[in-house]
């Protein structure tokens, strides 16, 4: 039978609201070794801002890193799967999208984060994506 979304993502992902700073962000990023935070207003997805839209939208535009929201680097348009569906279908959409995670959403409402390293682990704990993903970061 095949595994469904929640058991392989991650739960109680970090989220912010879009008025938080980019030094925030990061200072969470490293505080939870995660490399994605999800931006939620009024307990609804909003946006998904990650460590390289930081660097190509904010540090690589020279913009202000205490000035500069998550609201305003951020995606918006993203891809999203439910629980309750195969992962099968997450890695389907991480290959259509070329996309490395997908938030997990309860209708609008985050309550995951899936990434291509946590399928890696639950597919093939031996291969080297799953050693990779299983790292403690680098901090």
């Amino acid at each position: 039978m095949a595994q469904k979304v929640n058991e392989v993502m991650t739960p109680v992902p970090v989220a912010v609201p879009p008025d938080t700073s980019l030094v925030e962000v990061g200072d969470l990023m490293r505080q939870h070794g995660i490399g994605d935070v999800l931006v939620v207003h009024e307990g609804r997805l909003r946006g998904l801002v990650t460590d390289r839209d930081i660097v190509i939208r904010a540090v690589a535009a020279h913009r202000d890193m205490s000035g500069t929201t998550v609201a305003d680097i951020c995606s918006t348009n993203m891809i999203t799967v439910a629980p309750g569906e195969d992962a099968d279908e997450a890695v389907r959409l991480m290959r259509e999208n070329a996309v490395r995670r997908i938030p997990v959403v309860d209708g609008d409402r985050p309550i995951g984060m899936v990434s291509i390293g946590d399928l890696a682990v639950q597919r093939d704990e031996r291969s080297a994506l799953a050693d990779i993903s299983a790292e403690p970061p680098n901090t």
